[in-house]
């Protein structure tokens, strides 16, 4: 199946790439981080027959559960089921899903002579899993909603293949930030040149958004947040773009989502807009960051996902503050991480309503 880029979405249901540009919606457009997940019974009954890495890397699977949250509610957006930590396999280290722990990569990097170990893919080879499954995905949505694309960010991506999984420190991979400098720069490079490959690759299969997850911004201050992650992060936007222009392929909205950034080096992204979308984790204040990240960038987010647990009716009233807080103009609603795996379906639902009355 190809995609037609003659045929664009009609922009009157597409409010995300809207609300991305700037322009005015009737309604805020509202999605959510992990949406599909673990908190879904027609996901776990998916889960309890395929491993995780399964469903990623077959199309079908992964088609069919990222529809399962746009089948059951009123969502303005779709991201396709996938998994940051496909980049570092792809790159030639091993990754496990390991029950009650999350991600685990057994031979993590120790020292940087192990970046001999590390291959520069064919993106378009070693993850067409991922761009089959976006296309497949597209059609079956017809235009519904709109599909978001998504990567893990290098500093995030780095992390994992130092610590071997997550990390309440990051201590492994911030020591080589001091310890290794140069060869820190040269694993950043090595993956951003596969991401930017992967992005660009998954808009030509039919991604209408790109976002990017640096999930380990709040292990960096400004100073190694502009070094190691923000430099990278520009690198991407610009080279996507250029890429896309040169294969004569309309361009996307690009959403970076810096958790735990400070607000300095928020700063920095709506400064230099690379992207077009800022999102926000639970703990930035709204009108703070209306104020000091500036009129040119539109902010997603950030209600905390245990916020979630309130009553229906508090978690409504949450969502109609927060929406009013941040305004209607240059704004997409999300939490302000993805969705836990526990969270009642009813408590959605009340999220959705909560954004969409307002």
């Amino acid at each position: 199946m190809l995609i037609n880029w003659k045929i664009r979405l009609n922009d009157k249901i597409n409010k995300i790439r809207v609300a991305a540009r700037g322009e005015p919606v009737d309604r805020v457009p509202v999605w959510v981080m992990r949406q599909a997940g673990r908190y879904l019974p027609e996901f776990q009954e998916v889960r309890a027959q395929h491993d995780f890495f399964t469903v990623c890397q077959t199309p079908a699977l992964a088609c069919q559960v990222t529809l399962q949250p746009i089948e059951r509610f009123d969502l303005d957006a779709s991201i396709i089921f996938s998994d940051i930590l496909v980049i570092p396999q792809a790159m030639g280290l091993k990754v496990e899903m390991a029950a009650g722990m999350g991600p685990v990569l057994p031979q993590p990097l120790a020292n940087p002579n192990d970046l001999a170990r590390l291959v520069q893919p064919n993106v378009e080879e070693a993850l067409k899993y991922v761009g089959d499954a976006i296309t497949l995905t597209r059609h079956k949505l017809d235009g519904k909603v709109p599909l978001i694309g998504f990567t893990g960010a290098p500093w995030t991506l780095m992390g994992y293949m130092i610590q071997g999984g997550g990390s309440s420190t990051m201590a492994k991979a911030r020591s080589w930030l001091y310890k290794y400098p140069e060869d820190s720069h040269k694993l950043l490079q090595m993956i951003t040149d596969v991401i930017v490959d992967y992005l660009v690759m998954q808009v030509k299969a039919g991604a209408q958004l790109l976002q990017v997850f640096e999930s380990s911004g709040d292990y960096l201050d400004d100073a190694l947040f502009t070094n190691y992650s923000f430099k990278y992060l520009k690198q991407i936007s610009k080279r996507v773009r250029e890429q896309l222009r040169e294969a004569n392929i309309p361009e996307v909205p690009m959403i970076v989502f810096p958790k735990g950034a400070t607000m300095n080096s928020l700063g920095i992204l709506a400064k230099d807009q690379s992207y077009e979308v800022i999102g926000l984790d639970w703990t930035v204040d709204s009108t703070e960051a209306r104020e000091r990240l500036g009129p040119n960038v539109t902010l997603q987010g950030n209600m905390d996902p245990c916020a979630m647990y309130s009553s229906q009716d508090e978690v409504v009233d949450r969502a109609q503050k927060m929406v009013k807080s941040f305004g209607k103009d240059r704004y997409i609603a999300n939490l302000g991480h993805g969705i836990l795996p526990d969270i009642p379906i009813p408590s959605m639902e009340a999220f959705i309503k909560g954004v969409h009355s307002v």
